[in-house]
């Protein structure tokens, strides 16, 4: 059995939905389409988030072993051979976004139970010294905060991102400019904006740290579904 604490790699989708067909689509990517990506070797837990504000409406996650996972046979049969169900959900994505990643940092571990919220940056930094700095001191410090379960810090994987497959010929939808991603794990929707969030971030390092970091973007949504494989334990 496999430790999902112990994931290396994450294929992360943001989308909109036709509002008429969200209903159809949470129907399909609850007893299908999750269904059949957990059952791949390598994929660890799959997590469906919907977004507040003006976050996209859908928030998609699959955490593997390692970011090959989505490159290798197993995942490539699957999705160069989508189910006509499959075929149909594609066809209603908007502004689709799709990147896999590779695991940089960790600090703390995953709730007892599913976190109901995420914070999620996506952002380019200027410099390498900027990236350890991220991993090593910022993580750390969020993670301490109240609220804050576990903090992650991921690299594109740009090889396996612009890979050209069946099921995004049909959607569209492909990598972004932004390089890195930070994932929050949080009790409620609002910890960024508390006191103790600003003061932890301004702090004279981390103040000056944050200004490298480039093209940001900073959404929040809350859990809808996870569904975890079979080797998981």
């Amino acid at each position: 059995m496999i430790s999902v604490n112990n994931a290396q790699g994450m294929l992360a989708f943001w989308i909109d939905i036709d509002e008429d067909y969200v209903l159809r689509f949470q129907e399909w990517h609850n007893f299908e389409h999750m269904a059949e990506r957990i059952n791949i070797p390598g994929i660890l837990v799959g997590r469906r988030y919907r977004g507040f504000d003006d976050a996209p409406m859908f928030f998609i996650s699959y955490e593997t072993t390692e970011s090959a996972v989505f490159g290798m046979q197993p995942y490539m049969e699957r999705i160069n051979n989508p189910t006509s169900w499959t075929r149909e959900a594609l066809s209603h994505f908007n502004n689709n976004i799709r990147n896999t990643y590779r695991l940089l940092a960790c600090s703390g571990r995953q709730a007892p139970q599913e976190a109901p919220y995420v914070l999620i940056w996506r952002f380019n930094i200027i410099n390498e010294e900027t990236v350890e700095w991220f991993g090593s001191k910022l993580l750390p410090d969020l993670q301490t905060l109240p609220g804050v379960f576990r903090t992650r810090f991921f690299e594109v994987d740009e090889e396996i991102s612009n890979i050209k497959t069946t099921e995004r010929a049909i959607y569209g939808g492909g990598p972004k400019e932004q390089k890195y991603l930070a994932y929050f794990e949080i009790a409620q929707p609002n910890i960024h904006q508390s006191v103790e969030w600003k003061t932890a971030i301004q702090t004279t390092p981390h103040r000056e740290k944050l200004a490298n970091l480039k093209n940001i973007f900073e959404e929040v949504s809350w859990l809808e579904f996870a569904m975890y494989s079979p080797d998981v334990s």
